[in-house]
């Protein structure tokens, strides 16, 4: 018979939330402004406790298990109601919650929130970076920024971000070698690096392509990109989130895709809702900036 499970302590919930949300502990520590040693160490006492495996420990990362999963959902859940209601509390100003992919948090989004704190100071913005779909409804979330095609759903409105616009990237050292690189069919022999929006292997099916060799994948596309920069071989990702590493020569565009519209980065939120300013402010400034 299993023992009875001890009681988690918040800390650890909230330890335990953003790594399942990065599915990545350093990046998880990154969020709160701990050591991943202490992060890792206080979801290891939440198992213990628990008495349940949360995470399967991957060489590249972590992965939830299936009782992790959904004891993620409901602690999720649980969190975003407290915080809700601890805002509720704090006086003045405008709030807004914001849904987005880890990794268009860690490209885009963190190194343009300064502009964002300049222009409009009584703005509070709360990022929940995560790879799950925003629930409008129990998340607390107010607007969300998701890769994809529209629609989205009749009750959600969605505003074009920016176009997908597909470039593979590698490192400075590796592009001397595939200077070459005209069509997509050329990449079928090269190194390639997958995310888990699979662009390779949808770029292979419309042209029919078969690769010869299997890719590196990764279950973001930060980490694809950081593999990418590393020498591993070459990344497909979009250009709203190579611009700064290309700018920095992390990364070397190789290719661009010039296929007609594959979808892109849309503003997404309830049609329903009442017009909300700290939405629009931020709706607004955000397409200001790409």
């Amino acid at each position: 018979m299993r023992n009875a499970v001890r009681q988690p302590n918040l800390n650890s919930l909230k330890m335990f939330d953003a790594a399942a949300r990065h599915q990545n502990f350093r990046l998880a520590a990154d969020e709160l402004h701990l050591t991943q040693g202490a992060v890792a160490q206080q979801v290891r006492r939440l198992e213990a406790d628990l008495g349940y495996q949360l995470f399967h420990r991957r060489a590249r990362g972590l992965d939830l298990t299936e009782i992790g999963r959904s004891y993620h959902n409901s602690i999720n859940r649980a969190l975003t109601i407290i915080n809700e209601a601890t805002r509720e509390l704090q006086p003045g100003g405008s709030r807004i919650t914001l849904s987005i992919t880890p990794s268009f948090a860690s490209k885009w989004l963190v190194p343009k929130l300064t502009s964002f704190a300049r222009e409009f100071p009584d703005i509070e913005l709360q990022t929940i970076a995560s790879e799950g779909i925003a629930n409008f409804r129990s998340d607390g979330v107010d607007v969300a920024i998701r890769q994809g095609q529209p629609p989205f759903g009749d009750d959600l409105h969605a505003t074009q971000l920016a176009a997908l616009d597909l470039r593979a990237v590698c490192s400075p050292a590796l592009a001397q070698d595939y200077a070459t690189v005209s069509v997509a069919e050329d990449f079928a022999d090269k190194p390639l690096i997958e995310d888990s929006h699979n662009l390779w292997e949808a770029l292979f099916d419309e042209t029919g392509t078969k690769p010869q060799q299997r890719p590196m994948r990764f279950n973001q596309t930060t980490l694809a990109m950081d593999a990418a920069a590393n020498g591993q071989g070459i990344a497909l990702a979009p250009h709203i989130l190579l611009s700064s590493d290309l700018a920095q020569g992390r990364l070397v565009e190789i290719w661009r895709d010039k296929r007609g519209d594959q979808g892109g980065y849309y503003i997404v939120y309830p049609r329903a809702r009442k017009t909300d300013h700290a939405r629009e402010a931020f709706i607004n400034w955000a397409l200001t900036q790409v």
